[in-house]
This record gives structure tokens, sequence and C-alpha cells, in this order.
């Protein structure tokens, strides 16, 4: 695995911002890490990071220990925090070779240059200062930083915060295409997003994690019951669906369309098509709906007092 985390615990004061948390990621997975404001998402991060130190339990970056062996954690490790810290002073081009330096890339230092400007799509800009760049170049040049020494595994703070559509679009791309070899750490408040890049999502609430699960596995588990749309073509009284047995619930929509909701594992599309026929009306529409990972989100992480991050 290229991610362990085992046990962790962070203490502020006397209080946890991460408490006891244990989770792995391997090589070619995105993984979302979601979680309200002050869960520990920033703080457990950080410490993946080794930009501060766990109070306990244990934590591995590519098979290294991220106290004991943080230099060689640093080498494998690409790093874009939420603020993103760049030199407005310098221009494109100058600061990705000020971080080549840093990464002593020597000999390579051109060649990752050009690909990182290449795979950003920094090729227009690379010449401009970066304070002259909109927030989505700027988010371009913080990805080709945290991707310039090829590292193992990435982690990415918000990485399309303030985006517009066509930027989110572009580094979406990028984002899924780099995860393909490399263990990639998402967090972002954006479900789409994570739908869209991600095939895993771990969810942490009062420094717990409480949810670690593919994204479809994720819905299912938490789905409390199934929702059923109909829509008829006549107009038709509410009651028209409430003899169904297992049937918890019947909300119109209007008078043509109804939310059916049911009990677990109990499927009613088969009852309302007889009822349908029987009173010869037109079905429409008749499908089941799946519970969003905002949902999903919002049962695991509501009416709880969050922890500070």
């Amino acid at each position: 695995m290229s991610v362990i985390v085992k046990d962790l615990v962070k203490d502020f004061d006397g209080q946890k911002a991460v408490d006891g948390i244990s989770f792995s990621i391997g090589k070619g997975e995105v993984a979302g890490f979601l979680g309200p404001n002050g869960a520990g998402k920033s703080t457990t991060m950080r410490i993946l990071a080794c930009f501060q130190p766990q109070t306990a339990g244990r934590a591995e970056v590519a098979g290294f220990d991220v106290v004991k062996n943080s230099m060689e954690v640093r080498k494998r490790l690409g790093y874009l925090p939420e603020q993103n810290p760049l030199y407005p002073a310098m221009y494109v081009r100058e600061y990705l070779q000020f971080i080549a330096r840093l990464h002593h890339l020597g000999k390579q230092s051109n060649q990752r240059i050009e690909a990182m400007i290449e795979q950003t799509g920094l090729g227009n800009e690379q010449h401009k200062k970066i304070g002259q760049l909109s927030k989505g170049y700027r988010q371009r040049v913080g990805l080709a930083q945290a991707m310039i020494h090829d590292p193992e595994v990435l982690i990415l703070d918000e990485p399309t915060s303030g985006l517009d559509p066509n930027q989110l679009a572009d580094i979406r791309k990028l984002i899924k295409e780099v995860g393909k070899d490399k263990t990639v750490i998402l967090s972002t408040h954006i479900m789409q997003e994570v739908q869209a890049i991600c095939q895993r999502v771990l969810i942490i609430n009062q420094g717990k994690l409480v949810a670690d699960d593919p994204i479809g596995q994720l819905q299912y588990r938490m789905k409390s019951g199934q929702v059923t749309i109909v829509g008829l073509k006549e107009k038709a009284e509410n009651n028209l669906f409430e003899s169904i047995e297992g049937i918890i619930k019947v909300k119109a929509i209007d008078r043509h369309t109804w939310q059916l909701f049911s009990q677990t594992g109990f499927d009613p599309r088969e009852e309302v098509f007889r009822i349908v026929k029987e009173k010869g009306l037109t079905l429409m529409d008749l499908h089941q709906e799946q519970q969003s990972l905002e949902d999903v989100f919002r049962q695991l992480t509501t009416n709880n007092n969050q922890a500070k991050e």
C-alpha cells in the first residue's frame, strides 16, 4: 500500500482533531477525503505530508514512516495545500526551475519542467509572472510543482476551489489521468467532483473515520429504503398505491407523479404495473432513485458537534 494510516491521533491542547483513524490506499487509487469544516481532514493531510507530527499512531507514505523517515517521504510525495503557496513575483518557468532544484532533479530538470508545462496546460502562460495569472492557472502551477518530481503519492487539498466550469473540467481530467499510476488523496467539498474523479470515499467527522467505501457501495450501504418514481399520463388519486404491501409512504409530487418509499429490499414496480393496468391508466415513468452522495454525507456528518481541525 502507498499510504497506511494506523490508529492516528492528533491532540491540540486536550482536544482531539484526529481521533484514532485507520485506512490504507493503494497505487492507482484516487480516494476522496471528505468531511465538514473542522472534521480533521487538513490535519490528517498535514501529518501525511510531514508538516506536523501526530500525537499517537502511525502513518506511512510509500513504505516510509512520516516521522522517522520524513525526508524519504518528501521525495515520494507531492502536496498541494488548500492555500496554494506560490511566489507571485516569479515567472512560471522560473518558479518550476526553482522547485526542480529543491528536488535535486539535476539533468532531469528541463525534461520534467517541459512535461509539467505540457501536462498542466501552462504553455501559453509559462513566461508570465505568477501574480498575473488567473486562479485557474495558479492552481495549474500548484499542481505542476506538486508533480514535478514524479511522486508516487499526491495529496491535493481543495485543488479546484474557485475555478470556473471550464477550468474545473480540465483539472478534473488531469487528476483522473494522473491517478491511473499514482496514489491520490483528494479533499473537496464538491460531491460531483468526488463522483467524477474518485473510485473510493473516506469520510471523517469529529476526528473519526465514519466511512471508507467505494462510492457505489457506500451509497448502497447507507440506503435506508427504496424510492420509486411513478408517473402517469392521467390524473389519479394520492391513495392509488398506498395499498401495496411494503410501501412505507406515498408522496405526491403532483397529480401525475408520485414518490413511493418502500422497505429495504422490496421492489414495488411489479405491483405498480399491475395496479396501473387494472385501473386502465397509462404508465409514463417507473424508475428507482439512487441515494445521492450528498445524502450519504449528510447522514454521516450531521447532528454532531464537529471538532476543530
